[in-house]
């Protein structure tokens, strides 16, 4: 069961512990460096369960338009719904900034990441041939975009 779920601003702080979730959830984790220049020009948030962080994400705006450029849960936390409650937040922010569009792209072999966005009200629209690096070559990215509204 889930009992105290916390959002707040990521800091410079907590790039060791948002690099060690990076590396253990994906197989191409973004960098320290990468994170560093998030952090100067995009929102990043951290989310904790019970005090433990368990997430983050990354959103950017281009005036009316955000775009998801990253979301991690913890390994072991998947499957509990704290990816959704993850992207609601995020999206709640873009609303609360004056975004009416999400845009995102993620690999063609992430169904579950797909699922999640699809459950949100994500629909695809495009393809971006051999986007992703991947094993043995590249991946193709999809591309996602949700309208956003106002409670």
């Amino acid at each position: 069961m889930i009992d105290a779920i916390e959002f707040r601003p990521m800091q410079f702080a907590d790039l060791e512990q948002v690099v060690a979730l990076e590396q253990q959830a994906f197989s191409h984790p973004w960098s320290h460096k990468l994170y560093v220049d998030a952090l100067s020009s995009y929102e990043c948030w951290m989310m904790y369960v019970d005090g433990q962080h368990v997430g983050h994400g990354v959103i950017s705006q281009v005036l009316d338009e955000a775009h998801l450029l990253n979301i991690a849960i913890a390994v072991e936390q998947q499957g509990r719904g704290l990816g959704l409650q993850l992207l609601e937040h995020l999206m709640q922010r873009a609303i609360e900034r004056g975004c009416v569009e999400c845009f995102l792209e993620l690999r063609a072999s992430n169904q579950s990441a797909y699922r999640l966005y699809e459950r949100f009200g994500f629909n695809e629209i495009g393809r971006r041939r051999d986007y992703y690096p991947a094993p043995g070559g590249h991946e193709d990215a999809l591309v996602m975009v949700c309208t956003l509204f106002a409670d």
